[in-house]
This record gives C-alpha cells, sequence and structure tokens, in this order.
C-alpha cells in the first residue's frame, strides 16, 4: 500500500464516542459530518479512531459508496448498516452479510470490555474482505514454511491439525523433533494424518532449543517463515492475517500480541489489553514470529541458545533496523501452565491481576473458530 493510504494502524480498541454517521452528498463521503475526498487518507482515518462505528446512511445513488466502505473496511474502521440496499448483496454479498451482522450495544461499563473484542472481531472481518491478499509474482497463494520445535509428542496431533486447517496459504512444515525419535508412537500417529508437506529434523536432547529451530529452517522452501508453538492455539486465518498486516504496514517482522491466555492448571481463560496492537514495537508474542525467508537469513536466524529464543531473535532483528509490527492478536491464545514450565516465568497469579476480562474453561475470540 502507498504512503498515506488507510491502514489499520493506530486502531482505538476502546472507543471515547458513540457511533458516528457515513453518509454521502453528491458522490463524495460524509465521515462523521465531515466532508471528505476519495480515495480516503490515513488523515480521515485518524479522525474516526474514536468514534464506536460508522452507520452506513444509503444515498438513493450508488457513487462511490462502495469504494468508501472498502477504504473504511481496510483501516479497520467497524462500519455497519441496519438494512443493505438489494443493489450492495448483487455487487458483493459478502460484504453485504458483514455490514448487517454487528451494531454498537450499549456501553455498559460492566460489560465494555466484551463489547469492545465483539467490535474488534466485526473490524478484523471487515479489513479481510476489503484488502486483497499480497502474493508473490506469479504465485496463486503465497507458500508459508512453518516452523516448530516439539519435545512434547502428545501434543503434535493438535499442533498439527491447526496447521493443516490454514486457508489462503500453501503450507509446508519443518518439525523439529527435540529429544524425542520420529518413530515414538505419539509422533507417529500425528505425521501419518496429516496432509501436508513436512520435513522431520530430529536433534537429541543436548541441542541448544535456537539450533533445532535453526536446523528445521535450513530446510524452508517458502516465501516466508512463520515461527509455531506446539501448546498454543491458532485460528485458520492466523498465517493469513499475518500476510495481511504484513501487506499494510510493510514491516519486515510481524506478530499478534499476546492477548489471549489459558491458563492450564486453573482452567480458566484470561484476556489482557495492555498490549496494544496495530503498532511498530520491538516485541511480538515469540509463537507468532512471521517474516520473509531471505529476510530471516539476512538476520542470521535464530541464535542457537536453550532459552529465550524468540525474544533474542527479535532483539537482534530490532538492532539490525528491522522494522517490527504488532498486529491484532484474536486469534491465538498462550497456554500458561506452571511457572517453572516457560522462559516467561510469571507465576499464574499475574495474569489473574492483569486481565481485563476471565473465563472459567477455554474461551477465546470468535476469530479462532474453536469448536
Amino acid at each position: 500500500m502507498g504512503e498515506g493510504d488507510p491502514t489499520p494502524l493506530g486502531y482505538v480498541r476502546t472507543p471515547s464516542a458513540g457511533p458516528a454517521d457515513l453518509a454521502f452528498e453528491d458522490g463524495r463521503p460524509l465521515l462523521a459530518g465531515e466532508a471528505a475526498g476519495l480515495p480516503l487518507s490515513a488523515a480521515d482515518i485518524v479522525r474516526l479512531r474514536p468514534f464506536d462505528g460508522l452507520r452506513v446512511r444509503w444515498p438513493e445513488g450508488r457513487a462511490g459508496v462502495l469504494e468508501t466502505i472498502y477504504g473504511l473496511a481496510s483501516a479497520g474502521v467497524p462500519v455497519y448498516a441496519g438494512e443493505v440496499p438489494a443493489w450492495v448483496g448483487q455487487a458483493d454479498a459478502g460484504l453485504a452479510r458483514l455490514l448487517t451482522s454487528w451494531a454498537p450495544g450499549p456501553r455498559d461499563e460492566s460489560l465494555r470490555s466484551v463489547s469492545d473484542l465483539r467490535r474488534e472481531e466485526h473490524s478484523l472481518r471487515l479489513r479481510r474482505h476489503a484488502t486483497p491478499p499480497v502474493r508473490p509474482s506469479g504465485a496463486s497463494v503465497p507458500k508459508v514454511s512453518v516452523v516448530m520445535s516439539s519435545k512434547r509428542p502428545h501434543l503434535l496431533g493438535s499442533a498439527l491439525d491447526q496447521i493443516a486447517r490454514q486457508r489462503h496459504v500453501e503450507v509446508e512444515v519443518l518439525l523439529g523433533l527435540h529429544g524425542v525419535p520420529a518413530s515414538q508412537q505419539d509422533v507417529r500417529r500425528a505425521l501419518d494424518g496429516f496432509p501436508l508437506p513436512v520435513t522431520v529434523v530430529e536433534a537429541d536432547e543436548a541441542t541448544p532449543f535456537g539450533e533445532v529451530l535453526n536446523q528445521a529452517a535450513a530446510r524452508a522452501s517458502g516465501d516466508e517463515i512463520a515461527k509455531w508453538d506446539d501448546d498454543d492455539w491458532y485460528s485458520p486465518e492466523h498465517l493469513s492475517d499475518l500476510l495481511l498486516a504484513r501487506g499494510y504496514s510493510g514491516a519486515d517482522i510481524v506478530g499478534t500480541t499476546a492477548e489471549f491466555f489459558y491458563l492450564e492448571p486453573l482452567n480458566v481463560t484470561v484476556r489482557r489489553t495492555d498490549y496494544t496492537s496495530e503498532i511498530w514495537s520491538d516485541h511480538v508474542a515469540g509463537g507468532t514470529i512471521f517474516l520473509a525467508r531471505a529476510k530471516f537469513h539476512e538476520i542470521g536466524g535464530f541464535e542457537g541458545v536453550p532459552r529465550a529464543v524468540d525474544a533474542q531473535f527479535l532483539k537482534t532483528a530490532h538492532a539490525a533496523g528491522a522494522r517490527i509490527y504488532r498486529t491484532q492478536g484474536l486469534g491465538y491464545v498462550l497456554r500458561r501452565s506452571l511457572a517453572a514450565g516457560h522462559t516467561w516465568q510469571l507465576p499464574l497469579a499475574h495474569f489473574l491481576r492483569v486481565a481485563a476480562n476471565q473465563w472459567r474453561g477455554f474461551r477465546p475470540s470468535r476469530i479462532l473458530e474453536a469448536s
């Protein structure tokens, strides 16, 4: 996208003003009462960020209407309508469904963060629909090399199932088995049922974690490298969402915010909103690191260290001048067990203290499409 084009950069999770109107006058949009030109500019979007959403007031004519809605949607502005004219459904049935699928609710402070979550889910669905996918020259879909290391065979089946359901991308898996033989029963069972190309690299338990990842990544043939953790949960459009964010941001590295956590020993899901999304940053969730394969090798790959591999990679990349963008985290859930089992050694009580929401059981965003 060109400089100054509308993007989701600066999306405001909690609006400070109620809904406003999107109207039209002589084919030109009126955004919350102020005239704008076409195509929309980034400055137009900044002015709209505080509003809960924009309700479409359909004009008699059609000039500029869809162009305006697509521009707003690609920037993540929550556009909606109580009803949609027949011509809109004929032109874009998917857009017509989306516009009528959400509307702002009462701003009850006790439910505000849940209302904000529903609003952000709508924003993401709109931007997915309105933004053309970025593809390598001549490719029908991008090819992504998913790099994953595992020493927990019992989790492999679930991890590979989630990779297999990724949409809008071609996927290969580079699996580093860390101290676990490929002949192990759970490993064989998971691989036997996996429908996509997979390359297995076996490393002994003494090999540093970072080196296992590097040995796996060395076999990658895709345009992109995606880091994947075997114990977390990912939406079916996780990879395509990262491609989308890379396309509109122009970043070298993209990843999601760490927002949803499943606290396994407590059987509780928490959501924390202190991690801002749709911003430039030096940090993203380690299990969501995504970048071009050429850039990965330019940075030098993962360092051969036993712990904090993701954090060290991002630190090295940032020091080398790589631009890092953190997008929304609605389609990602981190699993937390006891602190001793994680590099990020914080007690479970910490996540309860910082949570904006807390639910009994596994309760991800609707974007995860969990059954």
